[in-house]
């Protein structure tokens, strides 16, 4: 018996960058289940072979690229075939106070989560290999505008990433592609695993001040099948909020 769901990927190829850990990982392996034939890429060959290795369905093909090279950017814009849609996670956060920034901390945050995707985006574009009716999905944060003491690099970059997606969504309307971003706030990765700055009793307080808690993976992944599927289909440039009831009050 055919049971239909709008949320489904079946037939559709993704993009999904950052794929080799976290919610780029999380993602991969989500939209697998939802039917979808996965293009991964991420810069960790190994770790990258382990989000493959979980992938349901076939025909999935993976690619391991610095995105943060022009190079890597144009060979992996010319080796994917045509999408239905791209998930652009891979991102980079740093806790630096102002008086202490640098042009290579500015440098790297920015070449990460901004410049990569505007000239991944532009690749893809110019080569064709976005189709019609396509969804984008961009990975942005709560921290563009609820900005953390010491994040104002991170924030800054996830700002600018909002503002290029309204661009992507105008200037790609007319093909009816569809343009957003999610904006998550804290998310249980592998990232806050490894925070040293920050002691676990400290953490533990700050998800008290979140309803629902801290995000997982999984809930991002979730936010972004809705977006890549046709159930979203009406809409563009817009930033899915998602802190847990955490800026409520």
């Amino acid at each position: 018996m055919f049971m239909y769901n709008p949320y489904s990927l079946e037939g559709k190829t993704i993009l999904i960058t950052g794929a080799s850990s976290g919610i780029g990982r999380c993602t991969a392996i989500e939209c697998s289940k939802m039917g979808a034939t996965l293009m991964i890429t991420g810069r960790n060959e190994e770790r990258l072979a382990e989000t493959y290795g979980c992938l349901e369905g076939e025909g999935h093909l993976r690619f391991a690229f610095d995105l943060t090279q022009e190079e890597a950017i144009r060979s992996l814009a010319e080796s994917v075939p045509a999408l239905d849609g791209g998930f652009f996670c891979a991102g980079v956060t740093d806790m630096t106070l102002i008086k202490f920034l640098n042009k290579e901390k500015i440098d790297r945050v920015f070449d990460i989560n901004l410049v990569a995707p505007m000239l991944l985006t532009k690749a893809l574009v110019q080569k064709k290999k976005i189709n019609k009716m396509a969804s984008l999905v961009y990975m942005s944060s709560m921290g563009a505008e609820e900005v953390t003491l010491g994040l104002g690099i991170y924030a800054a970059s996830k700002s600018g990433l909002n503002a290029m997606v309204r661009a992507v969504a105008n200037e790609l309307s007319a093909r009816k592609i569809r343009a957003n971003s999610i904006m998550p706030m804290m998310v249980k990765t592998e990232l806050v695993d490894h925070i040293t700055t920050i002691s676990k009793e400290e953490l533990e307080k700050d998800e008290a001040k979140y309803p629902l808690g801290y995000g997982t993976p999984q809930d991002v992944a979730y936010a972004a099948i809705y977006l890549l599927s046709d159930a979203s289909k009406w809409i563009t440039g817009s930033f899915v909020k998602m802190d847990g009831g955490s800026t409520l009050s």
